[in-house]
């Protein structure tokens, strides 16, 4: 397949080149676009980190190894590898090291002269939250991204801890940098299945003329994982399920469902309307918290034949700790569109299955010109947007049971990606990676989304904070979350969406 764009020849830096990150996502994402031709004709990789390798070779045999686990091509190693491999380096670098910089000058003065025109140059900041400000700092110090238009800078999550230092971190960059330079990472963002909900809600003329209060009874998202928080006690503790999922994920894709029309599909278009309903959703008095948000801790059980132990044994965790790893809540946008729409949404580890759901319950249709019997099984529409792990959407409607009585059942119309595209759906950094090569910054956070994000969920961490939960642990592996949950929505007369399971032939 042939690349769609002629990019510019481009040196990419993955600060944390030898850390996980780099080795399960960045590098089999970088091969996948390579193998797709999709990288420009001219690139180099160039790993820095503090883990010492005996020469290039090595680390690129490291690479290796994380593109046989996690790429998905192992078909087409032989040869091709080679090829992209050659164009991979490593720096032993020490971040506070100013000799360290100058080797990146040289690299690039050296490609300038090697290719013949100054490339695009991109610092991928794959390290801890802490480093990256200070790595942000040695860049500009170093006078290595005075070209606004040439230079980019990448930032893995979490972007500050909350609202406060999200602003300072923004006030920082922006007195350093250009925002077209910089490229705040959500992951999700790169899925398929959330960029197609653009497509499906402004290039179908079906659905937008009902994409409003008149007729939508209310949304939930889901976004479960069948995991605990593995090795990551440590970061957890400082994150939560509230600010790991919710503040920029779930949020994010409460963006794509509710946000205006754009006028184009310009990035600054896109991330306008999108910040317009961050700014929209009401924000929470402390004294109602409690009755419109639900935080739950995992405990020890059996998770898939396996036993698992309590969020407060796992590793780097305090034994007494207050930090949830669920999450449900309930929001409001306050516009026109959206006046009095329930937008539920909920988060955890170690939940029943794996999913990312996005569910639009439609208002009942009178059933007045039918019989009684017709009406025992009726169910509101409803469409379903499955982003993980079946990508499709789904739309329930009524429809006559076979026979001589009018009797009405729910029967699903599914669109399935696997089923209706015979291609590869590339993974989510795929798309990432190739948008921040060819500049678009369509799919990344702007600094006001941010903090926008930031100050929905800043009332309900400080209420939390203030008020120490008193029942942790509250659910078990397994399990749909702790109990209040559903209570959470059933309040309103509804229960939490989940697709069926598949039906084996």
């Amino acid at each position: 397949m042939e690349g769609q764009k002629k990019l510019p020849p481009t040196i990419l830096f993955i600060f944390g080149g030898s850390g996980d990150l780099t080795n399960r996502k960045l590098v089999p994402a970088l091969y996948n676009l390579f193998l797709d031709n999709y990288l420009p004709d001219k690139f180099v990789i160039i790993g820095a980190g503090r883990t010492p390798f005996d020469s290039d070779e090595d680390y690129r045999k490291k690479l290796f190894e994380g593109v046989q686990s996690f790429s998905g091509r192992k078909d087409e190693l032989d040869g091709k590898w080679q090829v992209f491999s050659s164009n991979i380096f490593y720096h032993l670098t020490d971040l506070r090291d100013d000799s360290s910089y100058q080797n990146i000058f040289e690299d690039i003065k050296n490609k300038t002269k090697d290719w013949g025109e100054p490339p695009v140059t991109i610092f991928y900041l794959a390290v801890a939250p802490q480093l990256a400000q200070v790595l942000a700092q040695k860049l500009y110090e170093q006078k290595l991204c005075e070209d606004p238009v040439r230079t980019r800078l990448v930032f893995e999550k979490p972007f500050g801890h909350d609202l406060q230092s999200a602003h300072e971190l923004n006030q920082l960059l922006r007195s350093m940098f250009d925002e077209e330079q910089i490229f705040r990472i959500d992951h999700y963002l790169g899925k398929e299945t959330v960029q197609n909900i653009l497509a499906f809600r402004f290039a179908n003329a079906l659905f937008e003329p009902i994409w409003n209060n008149n007729y939508i009874d209310h949304i939930q998202i889901t976004a479960a994982e069948t995991v605990g928080v593995e090795n990551r006690g440590g970061y957890y503790e400082q994150a939560g399920a509230l600010r790991d999922m919710v503040q920029n994920h779930i949020l994010q894709l409460i963006c794509m469902i509710a946000m205006e029309p754009p006028v184009s599909f310009d990035a600054n278009e896109i991330r306008n309307k999108k910040v317009d309903v961050l700014h929209a959703i009401r924000k929470l008095d402390p004294e109602e918290v409690h009755a419109h948000a639900v935080r739950g801790q995992y405990a020890a059980g059996w998770m898939n034949g396996k036993q698992v132990q309590a969020y407060r044994q796992e590793k780097d965790v305090n034994p007494q700790s207050p930090v949830e790893t669920f999450v449900a809540a309930k929001f409001f946008i306050d516009n026109w569109r959206w006046r009095n729409v329930p937008f539920y949404i909920r988060t955890g580890k170690f939940l029943h299955e794996k999913t990312t759901l996005i569910t639009i319950e439609f208002k009942d249709a009178p059933c007045y010109s039918f019989p009684k019997e017709a009406a025992e099984t009726w169910r509101p529409n409803r469409l379903t947007i499955s982003i993980q792990p079946e990508m499709d959407i789904r739309i329930r409607f009524q429809a006559k049971q076979p026979g001589q009585e009018m009797v009405l059942n729910p029967v699903n119309m599914i669109f399935s990606y696997a089923e209706a595209y015979d291609g590869r759906e590339p993974e989510a950094y795929e798309t990432l990676l190739e948008d921040v090569i060819s500049g678009n910054q369509t799919l990344f956070m702007r600094a006001d989304q941010v903090e926008a994000a930031w100050a929905i969920i800043e009332p309900i961490m400080q209420t939390w904070l203030k008020r120490p939960p008193v029942d942790f642990p509250n659910y078990t592996p397994g399990s749909w979350g702790p109990e209040d949950s559903e209570e959470l929505i059933a309040r309103d007369g509804h229960h939490w969406a989940v697709v069926p399971a598949k039906t084996k032939e």
